[in-house]
């Protein structure tokens, strides 16, 4: 018998030449799997590493948040594409230069171009453009991401933002009005300068309140010889630190390891050409009071390994017991408890005979549901992908009009975002003698339909 576990051992989904088998319900430690999930998150302002007189705030469970969130990412077939579509939705088809001169009757704005050609090539050039990319990236990607403000050699003005990778970042302890030092390493998770090529910076971050003022005293000052950092987050999380991404939910609710065993397990199916007559369904409760975690917990890493070998030695005897002209109607006999609150019967294996030899169909809908709940998660509308379900409660209308007004709520949503990724440029502009007049747009192109006359047309948002 062929078994796919989860990190922990707990058996997910089981095959063999006659029987499917998977794991239902969730997990006795379900709340207290969570709360280990977060905790990183909700011991932020306690738990730090000290170096060179710097307290540092670990970054997640181990101090590699960014680098387990960037592998969860790309195992992830829908969440991956997901969070590239919120990219470069967010991004649009550039910047646009304007004034505003007015409102209409409905509000919207008036416009005015503003035709400088050094402002239009720096807004239309690399510098830009490789800002806007990389950082929206660790913005959707980790939930936020530090931005290296390069002054010139004279102190007087910001001349290029780089966006530092959130892999090589950690921040220290904030004070009152959230100043905090950026430190800048290669060998995170470890302590900087672990290895002899590592180089490590020190660099101070703009206050969270009003970076603007901040830059502006230190400009008085003379203090912008040095690199700054401006901290772009998004606060919906309400940690002050390190934000959590849009995604995290739909990680915690176990929907991403959904999305990628299903794929995984229906590959083997199809390799195999598989033809099952058994479904046993047996609940995570189960696997939790007969193969207890604590009892492996004192063998550390090779606890789980023992696990998943002892839960294999068992499903192998399941199913021998279960197949074979020999075993013919012989009996399984399992236990189940009845909950005394509502007497209903819990804990219960079921076995289904199959009447298809082959109905490893279902898997694929509960593989769309994960996606669409993943999609969900970062607010995307599945049907923008064309992913909505021909039936049950995740169907819809994937028509040309349901695809284009999903696509205007996103463009709508993504106000704040594109403010959040917007102040840095400001504050270059600005640092540069651009004066408040002077706003950003960004470009869109929307799909119309047909009697409009013209399958695009070009908006500012």
């Amino acid at each position: 018998m062929d078994i796919l576990f989860n990190n922990e051992g707990t058996p997910l989904m089981m095959q063999s030449s006659m029987i499917f088998g998977e794991s239902t319900g969730r997990p006795d430690n379900y709340e207290a799997k969570k709360r280990d999930i977060l905790a990183p998150f909700e011991s932020l302002r306690t738990t730090y590493l000290e170096w060179q007189g710097h307290n540092i705030l670990e970054w997640g469970k181990s101090n590699d948040f960014p680098r387990e969130a960037a592998k969860v990412v790309s195992e992830t077939s829908v969440l991956n594409t997901g969070l590239r579509f919120l990219r470069n939705l967010t991004l649009g088809q550039g910047l646009f230069a304007c004034r505003v001169t007015g409102y209409d009757e409905k509000g919207n704005e008036q416009l005015q171009p503003i035709e400088d050609a050094p402002l239009t090539a720096i807004l239309n050039g690399r510098m830009v453009r490789r800002y806007t990319e990389r950082a929206s990236r660790d913005y959707f990607k980790y939930g936020c991401c530090p931005v290296e403000l390069i002054p010139d050699a004279t102190g007087q003005r910001i001349i290029g933002l780089n966006p530092i990778n959130a892999l090589y970042a950690r921040f220290t302890v904030p004070d009152a009005v959230g100043r905090c030092k950026c430190i800048v390493s290669g060998c995170w998770p470890s302590m900087p300068g672990s290895v002899e090529e590592d180089n490590p910076r020190v660099l101070d971050t703009l206050m969270d309140y009003d970076p603007q003022l901040e830059y502006d005293t230190r400009f008085l000052q003379g203090k912008l010889k040095a690199p700054l950092v401006y901290a772009l987050r998004d606060s919906w999380s309400s940690h002050d630190v390190y934000a959590e991404p849009v995604w995290l939910p739909a990680y915690v609710l176990g929907w991403i390891d959904i999305a990628q065993q299903v794929p995984k397990f229906l590959k083997k199916a199809y390799s195999n050409q598989i033809t099952w007559k058994w479904h046993v369904q047996i609940p995570y409760s189960f696997w939790d009071r007969r193969f207890p975690l604590q009892e492996y917990a004192n063998l550390g890493a090779a606890g789980t390994q023992k696990r998943k070998e002892d839960i294999q030695k068992y499903m192998d005897s399941v199913e021998t017991n279960l197949c074979g002209v020999e075993n013919a109607e012989k009996p399984l006999m399992t236990m189940y408890a009845i909950n005394e609150a509502n007497g209903k019967v819990e804990e219960e294996w079921k076995i289904q005979a199959l009447d298809n030899k082959y109905k490893g169909g279902e898997n694929l809908v509960t593989s769309a549901a994960a996606n669409s709940e993943i999609l969900f998660t970062l607010g995307v509308n599945p049907n923008v992908f064309g992913a909505g379900m021909p039936g049950g409660i995740y169907a819809g209308n994937q028509g040309g009009s349901n695809i284009r007004e999903a696509f205007l709520v996103n463009i709508a949503n993504a106000w704040v975002d594109r403010q959040n990724l917007l102040d840095p440029i400001y504050l270059l502009l600005r640092s540069m003698g651009y004066g408040e007049d002077v706003q950003l747009r960004y470009r869109n192109t929307i799909l119309t339909t047909l009697d409009t006359g013209a399958g695009t047309k070009k908006t500012l948002s």
